[in-house]
């Protein structure tokens, strides 16, 4: 189904010749610019600090989208059109003098909705807002994309947002978390609240625990000098894992509008149980891994990966958590995240309770509960798990099968990605997806008495061999409870 295109925009992306932009941003504007979602009167603008000409940013920006936009779907008249739509302007982003270059260009024949994307460290956030609002080039319809980390703990992070929101209302600020664009994140609401059969079974008297994953195959690759002054925890766990399990826990909003969805997430972060400090070590663990196979190639250890004889940074967090809420007393929600797994998936499992009572006894296989698994990478699927009969003589015989729903089968026809989603929500401004002021602040507030407890606990990361599922302590996490991770493929 063709896009609704939207009003036209100057989207002006500051680091537009860095990783992040060359990767996944101009990537998912070729699209939306394929899918003719873009207004051909908007320009894409590119800040740099370095000088470049117009056919360099073309061709900078040509070599990278061709490593990231699928053979099928380029197109090089398609691709000539949208490259006519790019603009560079050479900004240093803490340097008053050298916006002139970047207002002269939005002055000229301005659009109506400009959208100011900081791909650049958090740290300069406040003083790129402060010189786009003294070079008055913030208006009533700008909208300003913040992207993570934002901020190391709950001091640095208002630090940060408040220097934004002395240049821009709250309304205006989008801090963006591409997990929540993901197709399947977003058909958990529909699955929930459109579907009867599954909103009467979601609470604790149906379900016995959550399980949320989030692994990945790779290693710290060139992040190294970032993600040890991060870890798992702040990287991972505080943002993309707490907004999954948000999605999971959220009563029903009254309707799906900004508001009403971020009123019901903050509820479910504010219900989130501190842990003690004296079950800081029986209720999380952290990892950290050592040489390994992955992929059938040998993998070093995370102190080779970032070139530093000892660290104590944790490149693996498991969590058992509770929501203290009507809804969820008593239910477990596991979360798990980690570098140099097995296998790269995310995944959240809903395991319902067994049946109440076995009606077949005797027999080889009892009745399996039902699990319903939503995976969200790298294959998007909803699995629902049910135990049937084997078919043919000789009495009951028991076996657990899938209903399927793969959205390649399903929806034959390519689906935008997340970063073409939320660029997009951003340029109509629907702020749905992205994250409050009040959200954030939850979440570190939550995730920094773990923090805090590891610190007090003087608790090190346990080694794990690169290429497995993780430290053993967290196959005890949930071994204690009687349960154990969902790793069937």
């Amino acid at each position: 189904m063709a896009a609704t295109m939207l009003d036209p925009a100057d989207i002006v992306i500051f680091g537009g010749t860095g990783d992040l932009s060359l990767r996944k941003i101009m990537p998912a504007l070729y699209y939306r610019h394929k899918e003719e979602q873009l207004n051909p009167a908007g320009r894409i603008i590119a800040i740099g600090r370095g000088a470049m000409t117009h056919e360099e940013l073309v061709a900078l920006i040509l070599e990278h989208c061709k490593n990231y936009i699928s053979k099928d779907d380029w197109d090089d008249a398609i691709w000539k059109d949208f490259a006519k739509h790019l603009h560079y302007a050479q900004v240093d982003a803490q340097d008053s003098t050298s916006y002139k270059s970047l207002a002269k260009i939005l002055d000229d024949s301005p659009r109506e909705i400009r959208m100011f994307y900081l791909a650049t460290p958090a740290t300069i956030f406040g003083s790129i807002c402060e010189e786009l609002r003294a070079h008055e080039l913030i208006t009533p319809t700008s909208r300003v994309v913040l992207e993570k980390p934002l901020g190391y703990d709950m001091t640095s992070f208002r630090s940060i947002n408040n220097a934004v929101l002395k240049c821009v209302d709250e309304s205006q600020v989008y801090r963006i978390d591409h997990y929540l664009g993901k197709e399947t994140v977003q058909n958990l609401m529909v699955l929930r609240f459109s579907n009867n059969i599954f909103e009467r079974l979601w609470s604790s008297d149906s379900v016995d625990h959550v399980q949320i994953t989030v692994a990945e195959s790779i290693g710290v690759g060139s992040r190294g000098g970032y993600y040890d002054k991060s870890g798992a925890m702040r990287d991972m766990v505080q943002n993309h894992l707490l907004q999954l399990l948000c999605l999971v826990a959220m009563e029903a909003p009254h309707e799906i509008n900004p508001d009403s969805v971020r009123d019901e997430k903050l509820k479910v972060l504010r219900s989130l149980r501190p842990i003690p400090q004296q079950e800081i070590g029986s209720n999380t663990v952290r990892g950290q891994y050592r040489t390994g196979t992955v992929d059938g190639k040998p993998a070093q250890t995370y102190l080779e990966d970032i070139e530093k004889g000892a660290s104590d940074t944790e490149t693996f967090v498991a969590i058992k958590a509770h929501v203290d809420n009507w809804r969820w007393s008593g239910v477990p929600f596991y979360l798990r995240t980690g570098k140099r797994m097995a296998q790269r998936y995310s995944e959240i499992v809903i395991q319902f309770r067994p049946v109440p009572h076995n009606i077949f006894p005797g027999l080889t296989s009892e009745p399996v509960a039902n699990k319903l698994i939503i995976r969200l990478q790298p294959n998007e699927i909803v699995k629902l798990q049910m135990t049937t009969k084997v078919p043919g003589p000789g009495g009951y015989r028991l076996k657990p099968v899938f209903l399927n729903l793969s959205f390649a089968d399903a929806f034959n026809e390519r689906y935008p990605d997340a970063y073409e989603r939320l660029l997009m929500d951003v340029v109509r401004g629907n702020p749905t997806l992205f994250m409050r002021t009040d959200e954030v602040e939850a979440a570190w507030n939550w995730t920094e008495n773990i923090l805090h407890g590891w610190e007090h606990a003087r608790q090190s990361p346990q080694p794990y061999t690169a290429g497995s599922w993780g430290p053993s302590d967290s196959f005890v996490l949930m071994a204690q409870d009687g349960n154990k991770w969902h790793e069937d493929f």
